[in-house]
């Protein structure tokens, strides 16, 4: 199909033609209705051949048109092309007034010389003067004889004639100054458009240059997955991610494993996909490759919107965190053996100092004492060493399952009875039953047990320990109070970090090795569930647990 120039197009060739041709295209219109006007004056009207004012005009017609090729226009001043319209009056008054009565409709043409003095935009006074005295003149020589006997069809035609080319005229003009306002705004507005399309490119580099320079993989992607940005780093990611001989670009053959390293993640559970699908998430662990070049990457995504609120893509930034993935492993390994390797001999120690105790009728009551404090030192050593093992080990992994939180409660209360009498407080629960939740029943129990032992272990001059609890459609939420020391604010917002306690537990001399809070959160956050503590000195502390309630799976 053929494209159509638009008007801008064609105004832009015409002036790029020479001003010969382009006054020559001007008169081209009038001089193909005289030429043809001329070709058939023998064969139609050959009685015109005798006209001396036909012929007149005829010839300067012809004159006019080789004028616009020979006039080396260039030369002179803008305006002075107007002399060819000013000239076409006079020649059309001649073939009308030569042709009549036989063709007194020959001075409709008079309508080109008018279009071209209105359009060119000069001369505007003398172009509107002309456009309704030329008419008239043309008219008068063959009304004149008439006076003064003038019909009234006589007048309208002296009159009228002139008042339309004069309204054709105005017309024009006013059309011609309307297009040549539009057109300057418009190119105010090109110009305005090339500055900001300026300005946008320099910002495109500049963010290029950011996302470059950056170290970790940045990409872009619209609604159905087609890459619409990604920086250096990220086609890095690209060429390890995907296998020999396949398009970078393919997410979907790229090699992206679970946490285990081995078991290939399915494509639902990608990161690409779940931002593709409008998941917002932070710190997704994943491994990207084949070994020897396989790296652990944390991903984080967030989907883009318009203005009506649908989605339209999403970004997702890729991280290398495998130095610190293998430094932690490394860590976790060793704690772990040397947590082993305390147990034994610890365990050794522990058993003899059972069997001494037990036939320690003869012993100085000194060395029972002595003994005694072994023991306990002995037992705490093992405790800590048992929550160094547990801090440290994959035993925290989650199973979780619809359970009762009431039930895990009253068995958590059950479990810290003794220890709360001994330190006189009371211990009180207020939880519906049954309250449901999507939990890992071994865990949350041994959360519960830390939290209440701490409450109480805190609470040394006595007080209560209150459980409480309430459920929503998609969350339960178990709140542990004290009414013992409490801690400042500072130390309330570290209470979670290991090895971490607080000076007013240093200034009581209560035992602790630091690490029950920080297995605690461990559990809650592989929950997708989250912990927080609020307290303040002398007024006790309040633990708040957030875990999904039945049926309700986060995204973790």
């Amino acid at each position: 199909m053929a494209v159509r120039p638009s008007p801008r197009g064609v105004a832009l060739k015409f002036k790029n033609l020479g001003p010969r041709t382009q006054v020559a295209l001007c008169q081209l219109p009038l001089s193909l209705i005289v030429t043809v006007l001329g070709v058939m004056t023998p064969f139609g009207w050959p009685s015109l051949l005798s006209s001396p004012l036909y012929l007149a005009g005829l010839a300067l017609h012809a004159a006019l048109f080789l004028a616009c090729f020979l006039t080396p226009w260039e030369r002179l001043r803008q305006s002075a092309y107007l002399i060819i319209p000013v000239l076409d009056l006079l020649a059309v008054g001649l073939l009308r007034n030569g042709a009549a009565p036989l063709l007194p409709g020959l001075a409709i043409l008079v309508v080109f010389p008018v279009i071209w003095l209105a359009a060119s935009g000069m001369l505007v006074r003398t172009s509107v003067v002309l456009s309704a005295v030329g008419p008239l003149l043309i008219m008068v020589p063959s009304t004149a004889p008439k006076l003064p006997n003038l019909t009234a069809a006589d007048v309208t035609v002296l009159v009228l004639f002139p008042l339309v080319m004069l309204a054709v005229s105005l017309a024009i003009r006013f059309a011609s100054v309307n297009m040549r306002v539009q057109h300057r705004e418009l190119q105010a507005m090109g110009q305005e458009l090339r500055e900001l399309l300026a300005a946008s490119r320099e910002r495109e580099k500049l963010l290029v240059t950011i996302l470059d320079a950056t170290d970790v993989g940045i990409i872009a992607v619209d609604s159905i997955g087609n890459q619409l940005l990604a920086n250096n780093m990220m086609r890095r990611w690209q060429q390890t991610a995907t296998p020999a001989g396949v398009v970078p670009a393919d997410h979907s053959q790229q090699r992206v494993f679970a946490q285990d390293k081995v078991t290939p993640l399915p494509p639902d559970k990608r990161p690409l996909r779940r931002a593709i699908e409008g998941e917002s998430f932070a710190d997704y662990l994943v491994w990207i490759g084949d070994a020897p070049q396989q790296r652990a990457v944390s991903t984080a995504a967030r989907p883009l919107m318009d203005d009506a609120g649908r989605l339209t893509g999403a970004v997702v930034v890729y991280n290398d965190v495998t130095g610190l993935v293998e430094a932690m492993a490394a860590n976790e390994e060793l704690v772990a053996n040397v947590s082993h390797e305390f147990r034994s001999p610890l365990n050794s120690i522990l058993g003899n100092i059972d069997l001494v105790l037990e036939d320690s009728d003869g012993m100085p009551a000194l060395t029972v004492r002595r003994l005694g404090v072994v023991q306990r030192n002995s037992e705490r050593l093992l405790a800590l060493v048992s929550d160094l093992t547990l801090e440290a080990s994959a035993a925290l992994n989650v199973h979780p399952k619809r359970t009762d939180i009431s039930g895990l409660v009253e068995t958590s209360i059950g479990s810290a009875q003794a220890q709360a009498e001994r330190a006189d407080v009371a211990l009180v629960a207020d939880v519906p039953s049954p309250l449901w939740a999507y939990a890992d029943p071994l865990r949350i129990g041994q959360a519960l047990d830390n939290l209440v032992s701490n409450a109480i272990k805190y609470s040394p001059d006595g007080g209560t320990v209150t459980i409480s609890a309430a459920g929503t459609e998609d969350w339960v939420k178990l709140v542990i109070q004290d009414t013992g020391m409490g801690m400042a604010p500072e130390d309330a917002a570290k209470v979670f970090s290991r090895f971490f306690r607080a000076e007013s537990a240093r200034d009581a001399a209560i035992p602790g090795a630091g690490l029950g809070l920080a297995i605690t959160k461990t559990i809650l956050e592989r929950h997708g569930g989250k912990i927080s503590c609020d307290s303040k000195p002398g007024m006790g502390s309040t633990f708040t647990l957030t875990l999904p309630a039945e049926g309700y799976s986060p995204s973790f």
